[in-house]
């Protein structure tokens, strides 16, 4: 919005040319969007206070855990008005991608609402069927996928690996069926890890910290045509939303930090995921994404495998408790080393992540 409102007047005033540099607007979207999480954030959370939206846990998780019953979830709505704002007014409102990005956000999040708002009503875990979530998020998936297919470029359908300069195969037809599948599991793999508090907040940052190199790369011909990885017009403009993610993000944290004044709820969680699948499907880092998120693979791995073992064994379990992050609870780590740890971890996959970018 400024770019469209402001910058026509920098032939009046020169210095406004700055508004044209998107490394000035995405570090003005990370400023707004964590000033307006850091301002508003009391409010809100006061608010879900009197609105008895308060958090239902698992009595069959870790006991030190019950304490936490009552303390307000839904936060992930100020994380999504966060974000929201600081994109409009930063970002470059003709990128379609910017606005594919925002309906993947607001619609993973309606989902994540709606699953809130059962639980709180019906006063415990327990909000949609898992059927029904799947499907609702699918079709959230399926929106986002039509969009990319309509825009699509020379890239859309190509499978990249890392390590490898050329596309290894391209799809075709099977690319957006797969995209719709791989957008529903992100958003999946991020609400699993959101069981600590800072956890599932603190490892998005990391993500997003790789992401918004990633697009920033991706959107310039010389640097993406020197490291051999796919140029794709207009996802440097995406570097805007990261940023402003990312700032919302850590203002999300300042509450959510332990012991956490609020958590973000599915509606948070869903949306972050879903998110980050829908970035990697634009720069084509589909694949490196389970480097990016490796913490995220592990935690939903954990559940898959407890889930798969318990069937196949009759009952024994192969963890004490999955998420993977509960098993390492019950195994005698307080919450607070689970929390940094697994964020040392996200780092960690973050780093080596960006290093393939060079070596390939």
């Amino acid at each position: 919005m400024f770019l469209e409102w402001i910058y026509p007047l920098e032939k009046y005033f020169s210095a406004l040319n700055v508004f044209r540099y998107l490394t000035f607007r995405s570090a003005y979207a990370a400023v707004t969007a964590l000033l307006i999480a850091f301002l508003f954030g009391p409010a809100i959370i006061e608010r879900l206070k009197v609105f008895k939206f308060g958090q239902s846990v698992r009595t069959d998780g870790p006991q030190t855990h019950l304490v936490k019953t009552g303390t307000p979830t839904m936060g992930g709505v100020f994380i999504i008005l966060s974000v929201t704002a600081a994109v409009l007014l930063w970002v470059d409102l003709h990128n379609v991608y910017a606005w594919i990005c925002l309906l993947a956000l607001l619609g993973c999040g309606a989902v994540g609402f709606l699953d809130d708002w059962l639980k709180i009503k019906r006063k415990n875990s327990d909000g949609i069927s898992a059927r029904l979530k799947l499907a609702l998020q699918g079709l959230v998936a399926v929106a986002v996928v039509a969009l990319l297919a309509v825009n699509r470029t020379e890239h859309t359908t190509m499978l990249y690996l890392p390590f490898f300069k050329n596309p290894v195969v391209d799809l075709g037809l099977f690319y957006y069926p797969l995209a719709v599948v791989y957008i529903v599991g992100w958003s999946n793999a991020v609400n699993l890890a959101d069981g600590l508090d800072g956890l599932a907040t603190g490892l998005t940052i990391m993500a997003l910290v790789a992401f918004s190199i990633i697009t920033y790369i991706t959107g310039r011909a010389d640097w993406s045509s020197y490291l051999a990885i796919p140029f794709v017009r207009g996802a440097g403009e995406l570097t805007v939303f990261n940023l402003a993610l990312m700032g919302a993000c850590v203002g999300f944290l300042w509450f959510n930090s332990h012991p956490a004044e609020v958590f973000m709820g599915d509606v948070g969680s869903l949306s972050l995921g879903g998110v980050l699948g829908v970035l990697s499907l634009i720069v084509k880092k589909e694949i490196l994404l389970f480097i990016i998120g490796g913490v995220f693979v592990l935690e939903e791995a954990s559940v898959i495998l407890q889930v798969g073992y318990f069937k196949l064994s009759k009952g024994k379990r192969l963890f004490k408790m999955a998420p993977l992050h509960h098993h390492f609870e019950l195994g005698g780590w307080k919450e607070t080393q689970v929390v940094i740890r697994f964020w040392i971890l996200g780092g960690l996959f973050a780093i080596i992540a960006l290093s393939t970018l060079k070596i390939q």
